[in-house]
């Protein structure tokens, strides 16, 4: 049976650097949840059609369950937990305030990438649904259809889809 040698990789998440030596196989999901025990990121579908196991790489919403760990030596990772490392973020805090979850599961993936498409939209990236390319998108062009196709990669099993668009509009000033 043939091994892998394992590879030394420096991952920074939530402002504190591990290193770490993985398998060249093993997901950022799996080095995020196993071998560093961040709870946040979860394992859903294992397929990148959840959301689930959403965090911010380098300021920008990722699934990790499609990334091997190797291939992100030196970024720097968000999860859902470090967001509110010094307060409840705004947009943790409006999901609680609209009931933007249920079971809780999708909730940190859900949280992280609206975190990611609020910057995307605040820095004038349009999105598929978006009607004036001419112009920068701003946070109040945030209709609810741009909010729900910048969020459509995030899915809820316990359908708490109208909290979560609330919380996204209160979040976005609106």
């Amino acid at each position: 049976m043939d091994t892998f040698p394992s590879a030394n990789v420096d991952l920074t998440v939530d402002g504190i650097t591990h290193r770490i030596a993985v398998d060249p196989r093993t997901t950022l999901l799996d080095a995020l949840r196993e071998r560093l025990g961040h709870a946040s990121p979860k394992k859903g579908c294992d397929h990148g059609q959840c959301g689930s196991c959403t965090v911010l790489l380098d300021g920008r919403q990722h699934l990790t369950c499609l990334a091997l760990a190797l291939s992100y030596d030196g970024a720097e990772i968000t999860t859902a937990a470090g967001l509110g490392a010094e307060g409840m973020h705004p947009v943790q805090q409006a999901f609680l305030d609209h009931d933007g979850y249920q079971c809780g599961y999708c909730t940190p993936g859900q949280v992280c990438s609206a975190v990611g498409m609020l910057d995307e939209a605040a820095q004038g990236q349009p999105s598929h649904v978006t009607e004036d390319l001419s112009r920068p998108t701003t946070l109040e062009d945030l209709t609810d259809a741009e909010i729900r196709e910048r969020m459509s990669g995030n899915l809820c099993r316990c359908g708490a889809y109208v909290g979560i668009l609330d919380a996204i509009r209160e979040a976005a000033g609106g």
